[in-house]
């Protein structure tokens, strides 16, 4: 049976992958990738189950934990092309602007 569970997740890693090459937009190819990554889980907790090594599951958890956050950092850094904060660059822009001196707008001459 578990077997059989094997050979289907094998399937659907390969069916996965060629989604992953052949993703029209970039989320398309993110969301394979992190797909895959939890394929990935499940084969090595069943490739546990059937050599009965129950610490695979072990390997299989933290796996599971660094594909979270891989994709989590993949998807922010494309939606604002940097890993830092983005609130703090966004204000920080604001406040470095001069602001006039007087209420009609324009600068005091000196």
């Amino acid at each position: 049976m578990f077997i059989f569970a094997v050979a289907a997740l094998f399937v659907a890693m390969t069916l996965v992958l060629i989604r992953l090459f052949a993703g029209p937009t970039v989320y398309d190819r993110v969301l394979a990738a992190n797909s895959f990554g939890t394929h990935t889980v499940l084969f090595i907790g069943a490739l546990g189950f059937l050599n009965g090594r129950p610490d695979f599951m072990d390997v299989a958890m933290i796996y599971a934990l660094v594909n979270f956050i891989s994709t989590i950092a993949v998807l922010k850094f494309f939606r604002y092309r940097s890993l830092g904060d983005a609130g703090l660059i966004k204000s920080a822009k604001k406040t470095a602007q001069p602001k006039p001196s007087n209420k009609s707008g324009k600068k005091a001459q000196l």
